[in-house]
């Protein structure tokens, strides 16, 4: 069966899964667009610039300020990073679903189904890193503590991007425009079939489920942890601090597991259950592409509130620009005063000058 018979017009890594899957299962020779309306269009654009904005604001600030500079911060900018690439690909996704098929040419297909690809398995693998640092810094904080250092992190984040690359190679290798539909989508070799069900299960497995597991006995760990210490001895300030980094790791997982795993799920289900192509599908397909765009503009909204030094920090940036605003505008203000008062002396002048004048003209 050719894999470009996809059910869906899709152009992101996610939504070919979604493709990649309904094709497998249903056969379709047609392809219908992802819903597309004002409301899509109002969704596309609210969320890209909630989270371009707002994930430009958390890689400022951490490279800006050097006390955001921790080991936890290091894997939280490069999780914005990872979330500000994934957000790119919303206008591409826009143009497509309103043409109803791929302008951008084969080179950016392969891109954007590269980059796609890499910026999802670079967030759950940095959300990996920083729970396992949550282990460390909680069960063994004096042992990890010359690990746990923003040069190791640094070391690991570049680690993270070059693993996230190569996971991605089949979208780089069998990514392209598909010439019966014009869609950007993937094509496998015979037998495609097969093909399409090992990916499903590949990016499954190693892009979610596998992580989510290395997280959860992290924190079933740490919980065990936490327990018996509390038992032993009251709270420290370092380790009250320790709790409140935790507590913010924990809440960002848990938003990107409910982002997620709907997503995940349905392509797992429907390996064994044929899903009925229809309109209410193709918009059901549509919301769990979407809600996982909403995680990537979620997070900078969540460090916000959950920590303190990245409040203070936008409020830094954020008033930092309000008060040069106000100062340009004051400048501006002042100088428009300033050439006023230039032009009543010139007025005023010219009106005095024959008073002046006069006397001496009378006088002869």
């Amino acid at each position: 069966m050719d894999i470009s018979s996809s059910s869906f017009n899709m152009t992101n890594y996610n939504e070919t899964l979604m493709s990649e899957n309904t094709s497998r299962t249903n056969g379709s020779d047609t392809t219908p667009p992802m819903p597309f309306s004002e409301v899509t269009a109002v969704i596309y654009t609210t969320v890209f610039i909630v989270g371009f904005l707002g994930n430009v604001l958390v890689i400022y600030v951490v490279a800006r300020y050097t006390k955001m500079k921790t080991v936890t911060n290091m894997y939280i900018l490069n999780l914005a990073v990872a979330d500000e690439l994934y957000i790119l690909g919303i206008p591409l996704i826009g143009t497509n679903s309103a043409l109803s098929y791929w302008p951008f040419g084969n080179f950016l297909c392969k891109v954007s189904m590269t980059a796609d690809g890499m910026s999802q398995f670079a967030s759950t693998f940095c959300l990996t890193l920083m729970s396992i640092d949550r282990f460390l810094a909680v069960v063994y904080p004096i042992r990890s503590a010359r690990w746990r250092k923003p040069r190791v992190a640094k070391i690991l984040n570049g680690m993270v991007w070059a693993i996230s690359f190569l996971m991605a190679l089949p979208l780089t290798i069998f990514s392209g425009v598909q010439d019966k539909f014009n869609t950007c989508n993937i094509s496998w070799p015979e037998p495609s079939e097969s093909w399409s069900l090992a990916f499903i299960l590949y990016t499954s497995i190693m892009g979610f489920f596998g992580p989510l597991t290395v997280i959860t006995l992290c924190y079933l760990i740490i919980v065990i942890k936490v327990k018996s210490a509390g038992v032993r001895a009251g709270l420290t300030k370092r380790r009250k601090s320790e709790r409140k980094v935790t507590r913010m790791v924990v809440i960002i997982v848990l938003v990107f597991v409910l982002c997620w795993l709907p997503f995940f799920t349905i392509n797992i289900v429907n390996l064994f259950y044929v899903i009925p192509e229809s309109k209410v599908n193709a918009e059901l397909y549509f919301s769990l592409v979407i809600l996982t765009y909403v995680n990537s503009c979620a997070n900078p909204v969540l460090y916000g509130f959950l920590s303190d030094k990245f409040k203070q920090s936008f409020k830094d940036v954020l008033c930092f620009y309000k008060d040069m605003t106000t100062a340009t505008k004051d400048l501006v203000e002042s100088r428009q005063n300033g050439n006023k008062l230039i032009q009543m002396e010139v007025v005023r002048s010219t009106d005095v000058e024959p008073l002046t004048a006069k006397p001496a003209t009378d006088c002869q």
